[in-house]
């Protein structure tokens, strides 16, 4: 039987008063730990607004029954995940032992969702990432594979890697190193190779590629330092670095380092225009510069 309006109001006002701090912040807040607590309440206030009847499991399940971040996408990444033979129990309780574990865990979640929140116009709020917003959820995804990864359960976290590029079409191997801040935008068709690096503030558009030239083994992946902006369609290849700040346009086909704060497009890719000196990831411009002639 459907829920009617009554039931979720009488429901929510149950919820509001069962405000009691979870497991994971009695246990102790890291710095920035603050942002995260004020995040959730900010998602519950934007949940109530949207309830819509269709997604009111969806909302209460992932959000209005869920006393932090943490527990949120615990729940929403496990349902997702789940299947006849690995339970979403059994994956809720592993991603909740993973925000217990790591220190700082859920506040690189809401630094994740606070960058999404700036930087996309698309994310007209808060819960509009966290729940639909693939790009998001893979890089969530791809935190416990990493964590997996570390902890030698390898066989476990290439099971969250193959999950998530069968629902996301994004594929993250488990020990690439991403930092805080990225942006999937959209998702679709990108690829992240086992020795890749992603620093802070980084932003990837689908069908990016942060390939190896070949079958070497070893460190043979993109080095992406911060600010970085990558086009649609770019591909990375090889041990190279993308420096601080620099962009590469839409389908470049990048083979050597970057330098910090440059502009490069192309196949193979150059630089183009003047240098500029901002990160371009933080304003999304994905604009060539008006002078085209090579640094």
């Amino acid at each position: 039987m459907l829920t009617t309006h009554a039931d979720f109001v009488e429901r929510e006002a149950l919820v509001r008063h069962e405000q009691l701090p979870s497991e994971i912040h009695r246990s102790g807040r890291s710095a920035g730990a603050g942002d995260a607590v004020d995040l959730w309440q900010t998602m519950r206030k934007e949940a109530r607004l949207n309830a819509d009847m269709v997604l009111i499991g969806l909302i209460r399940s992932c959000i209005l029954d869920q006393q932090d971040l943490a527990g949120g996408l615990a729940r929403l990444l496990s349902s997702k995940f789940a299947g006849e033979m690995v339970p979403a129990q059994v994956l809720e309780a592993l991603m909740r032992d993973f925000f217990l574990t790591q220190p700082g865990a859920v506040e690189t979640v809401a630094a994740d969702l606070l960058s999404i929140r700036e930087r996309d116009p698309a994310a007209v709020d808060h819960i509009t990432p966290f729940l639909f917003f693939k790009g998001f959820q893979a890089v969530q995804a791809h935190r416990v594979a990493h964590w997996l990864w570390q902890e030698d359960r390898k066989f476990l976290a290439r099971y969250i890697q193959g999950r998530a590029s069968e629902l996301f079409a994004v594929d993250i191997h488990p020990a690439a190193k991403l930092g805080k801040r990225i942006m999937f935008d959209h998702g679709t068709g990108i690829v992240v190779g086992e020795s890749a690096v992603v620093e802070d503030d980084v932003a990837l558009l689908q069908n990016v590629t942060l390939g190896g030239t070949g079958k070497e083994g070893g460190d043979r992946h993109p080095k992406v330092r911060r600010g970085a902006l990558i086009g649609t369609g770019a591909k990375v290849l090889g041990n190279i670095e993308i420096g601080e700040g620099a962009k590469i346009g839409a389908g470049a086909i990048v083979l050597k380092s970057v330098e910090p704060y440059t502009t490069v497009v192309g196949n193979p890719a150059r630089p183009v225009g003047k240098r500029h000196t901002g990160l371009p990831s933080l304003t999304m411009d994905q604009s060539l510069p008006a002078v085209d002639y090579v640094i």
